[in-house]
């Protein structure tokens, strides 16, 4: 679990710092650079609540991950899909779809881990 809370933190840095270059001076209008800050943040929050292990923490850091996948999924297909209509802002198209589509399926690959993870014996029911 401990690898799965750290890999969590890169993930969410990466989407943080990757957004605030993207969008740096380009112009973006803020609801689309909040949305990665946003999940970012339930991330991270999700990784170190999770430290302690209890159900509830479990639930949240797997929602955590789905609400990932759940966001990059159109990010990442949208810019596949019909990149005419695509804003990269600070970065190159090609690269930034590559990052986006490697950032969707790490968070598919956390949310399925952070579900299968087996529990902490000493973890409590809450």
């Amino acid at each position: 679990m401990r690898f799965l809370r750290i890999w969590a933190i890169v993930l969410a840095l990466s989407l943080i710092i990757g957004e605030a270059y993207r969008s740096w001076g380009a112009g973006r209008p803020v609801m689309f650079w909040m949305d990665d800050m946003m999940m970012g943040a339930m991330l991270i929050a999700a990784a170190i609540l999770v430290r302690t292990d209890t159900l509830r923490r479990r639930a949240f850091f797997a929602a955590a991950w789905g609400v990932n996948a759940g966001m990059l999924y159109p990010s990442f297909f949208g810019k596949l899909l019909t990149p005419e209509k695509a804003n990269p802002g600070n970065f190159d198209l090609a690269l930034l779809t590559v990052l986006v589509g490697l950032a969707f399926v790490s968070a598919l690959i956390g949310m399925v881990l952070a579900i299968l993870a087996p529990r902490n014996n000493t973890a409590e029911a809450g």
